[in-house]
């Protein structure tokens, strides 16, 4: 990479133009040597004669995404990242002290240190495009802002904006940041360049002053809010919301409460970044900051794959029509994320309220992006016209792929996919989304099983990332990277595994929601066991509420299918076959472990559940501990055989994708198999000998762990 031509300035008149174009890169990033480079073009704008200067980016829908992660990720010292900091902040400051009023002129993603460097100029233009996205993500990495993001976002748009930015690791898109002040200027892309220069040549004209925005609250609440009486009251909430949101596990977004109680309004600049830097040394070299971090490696290692080995020279094929079996909130949901990213999308079902019901989910999820302002009515209205939908196979041969999503019954499954592809090109490709049926049994229904594979959406699709792409025994590699390549353009982070009892996740998650059953059994109660795991683990919910979620009748289901292929390693608790005849089938008739209100919200433990189980009232026998790993050790347990017995996935790297994608898996814990290794396989062999001995020979260690044991070796080894 050419550092020197990656920043470039020149001169029109009395305005200079700073250029970012990092060479060999698709994305501008803040490094070390682009940083040097930058200092060294600041410098020579501060003794020249221009009066104003111009900060833009000649990437296509990127200005700067940010710091350089692989950077960050390289060091290890407290004193690296000290000294890290301490030049980044030191060269931004330069900005904000040139001699000349700046304009940053932004177009695409102004992300992390992009968006601290926008902060420092003293005035800010964007454009209105999608692309155009102006954040601080740090807190999702398990930092803070680093070069003044803590001390300078709270002076442009308040407090209260600043933290629920900050906190969150939020985007705003432009229109956005033009109301919250955030920027001062909002163009069509279009013109974007013609009005960052007519404004140049305006401010020259009124004397090239410069400027320091503070935030200015418009009604009288927010004054009393960003007031010095009213400030203790949101930093007060501001920490209560994020320990009710993460439960304590995320120390980042509570420093970041902390560093901006104590800089904003600090009239010393110094003093305040030397605690923002302080603060973000301390969180760098935590492990809750690696796990993040491996865990944005695993994002992006995805963007570079096809879903395929290197040895293949196999590519994926375009998909612009998309054909979706079943409609309802499944095919409604799919067709929402397909058609959000310019597929378009044709739905079919046997009857008009089926297709209502797919027409009505997608139009209201687009309805409220509307409503939040991050569409506009435009947009809408060409969202909704890339989705139809009919009774019969109309417009089916021009489709690319088709999705089936009907019943979870394999010969009904298997007919419908003979006969839809009698109304498809040859060479059109089928998926089904089933989360349990096995992927080759079914490719028998296509004439061609080389063009079937598996595309297992998890629910509810708009808010879930992940994308199982089942390969059946047949299945070519074509079809493979094509839908591989599709889940990305939609949005999705696909995992590519071979055919088996429940794939991956389901294959994981059965055991440990059974064994959730077997202490019920013992005496524990469903609260205890699932606030253990929400508030001790990091769970999203405990195994109670998640069985809920599933359905009780679909996992007594899948745990007899999960017991004829696996064998001893799945049993079924009493109280699970009990739960059968009691009607309770979870969220979806609204009675299950839980009740639930008119929304469909879960509501308290249903207290009858137990006398309707056959069991007495729970007493609490075992420690939080007992219940933590016996089901966690369950799935790491099974995970080992999954991964090196029959090879469902090649890597750890999946395995921990996947169950933070597809589960909410606590991603400061790196993924379920970074967990592992922080214990110990030798650890978890020997509680679940010490387990199976008194609790049951499902709880035994499958042979790969055991080996794993003997040799002290890590699955990140």
């Amino acid at each position: 990479m050419s550092v020197q031509e990656s920043i470039r300035l020149s001169y029109q008149g009395e305005i200079a133009l700073l250029e970012f174009d990092l060479i060999g890169e698709k994305v501008n990033k803040l490094n070390t040597p682009i940083m040097k480079r930058l200092h060294e073009v600041l410098e020579e704008v501060r003794t020249s004669k221009a009066r104003v200067l111009i900060i833009r980016s000649l990437k296509q829908k990127i200005f700067i995404a940010g710091a350089d992660i692989e950077e960050i990720k390289s060091m290890t010292k407290r004193d690296e990242f000290e000294k890290a900091v301490s030049e980044g902040q030191s060269i931004i400051n330069m900005i904000e002290d040139l001699p000349m009023p700046t304009i940053a002129s932004i177009h695409g993603a102004c992300m992390g240190g992009g968006c601290e460097l926008i902060l420092a100029c003293d005035y800010r233009i964007a454009s209105d495009d999608s692309s155009t996205r102006i954040g601080l993500p740090e807190t999702k990495l398990g930092l803070i802002p680093g070069f003044g993001g803590c001390v300078r976002l709270p002076r442009v748009v308040g407090v209260q904006a600043a933290l629920e930015i900050i906190l969150q690791g939020k985007t705003v898109v432009a229109p956005k940041a033009l109301k919250m002040g955030l920027i001062d200027k909002c163009v069509h892309q279009g013109i974007l360049d013609i009005e960052t220069m007519k404004w140049a040549n305006e401010i020259i004209a009124q004397g090239a002053h410069k400027r320091r925005k503070v935030f200015q609250p418009k009604n009288m609440m927010n004054k009393v809010l960003e007031s010095f009486l009213g400030r203790p009251v949101v930093f007060s909430k501001a920490r209560e919301s994020v320990l009710t949101t993460t439960h304590g596990h995320y120390p980042a977004p509570l420093r970041a409460v902390d560093v901006i109680s104590k800089t904003y309004g600090m009239a010393d600049r110094a003093e305040a970044l030397r605690i923002e830097c302080e603060g973000f040394c301390d969180l760098a070299t935590t492990d809750v900051s690696r796990n993040l971090i491996h865990l944005f490696f695993l994002m992006e290692m995805v963007k570079k794959q096809t879903g395929l080995p290197e040895t293949s020279t196999a590519s994926a094929k375009p998909v612009e029509h998309l054909g979706i079996l079943g409609a309802g909130t499944m095919g409604g949901g799919i067709a929402y994320v397909a058609a959000d990213k310019g597929v378009h999308v044709r739905m079919k079902d046997i009857n008009n309220d089926a297709l209502a019901r797919g027409f009505k989910h997608a139009y209201d999820l687009w309805a409220k992006l509307l409503k939040r302002r991050s569409i506009n009515k435009f947009e809408f209205q060409q969202k909704i016209d890339l989705v139809t939908g009919g009774l019969d196979f109309a417009g089916f041969g021009q489709m690319d792929v088709v999705i089936e999503a009907i019943v979870e019954d394999m010969e009904i499954k298997k007919k419908v996919i003979a006969e839809t592809a009698k109304h498809m090109r040859p060479d059109a490709i089928i998926a089904t989304n089933t989360s349990s049926l096995s992927v080759t049994e079914m490719s028998k229904g296509h004439p061609n099983p080389a063009q079937f594979a598996g595309m297992h959406f998890f629910n509810p699709v708009h808010k879930m990332p992940l994308v199982e792409v089942i390969r059946g025994e047949q299945t070519s590699d074509t079809v493979v990277a094509t839908i591989f390549e599709l889940s990305k353009k939609m949005g999705k982070m696909p995992v590519v595994v071979k055919d088996g009892p429940g794939f991956l996740v389901n294959r994981l998650l059965l055991p440990y929601m059974a064994e959730a059953a077997f202490l019920l059994n013992e005496g524990m109660s469903i609260e205890v066991v699932d606030t253990a795991y929400v508030k001790e683990f990091g769970m999203p919910m405990g195994p109670f509420a998640l069985m809920d979620e599933v359905g009780l009748d679909v996992c007594i289901k899948v745990l007899r299918i999960f017991k004829k292929a696996l064998g001893a390693r799945i049993e079924m608790a009493p109280c699970m076959e009990a739960l059968e005849k009691t009607g309770r089938l979870g969220r979806k008739n609204g009675k299950g472990f839980y009740t639930y209100n008119e929304k469909g919200d879960r509501s308290s433990v249903d207290q009858a559940v137990y006398a309707d189980l056959g069991l007495k009232a729970p007493h609490n026998p075992l420690t939080t501990k007992e219940c933590l790993e016996r089901g966690l050790f369950m799935m790491i347990n099974e995970c080992s055989a999954a991964l090196y017995e029959d090879r469902i996935v090649e890597t750890p790297h999946e395995v921990d994708l996947a169950m933070i994608m597809g589960t909410g898996f606590p991603a400061f814990r790196g993924g379920l198999l970074k967990y592992a290794d922080s214990i110990g396989s030798e650890y978890i062999v020997d509680q679940l000998e010490s387990y199976a001995v008194s609790k049951g020979a499902r709880l035994k260690p499958q042979n790969p762990l055991r080996n794993m044991a003997k040799t002290k070796r890590k699955f990140y080894s």
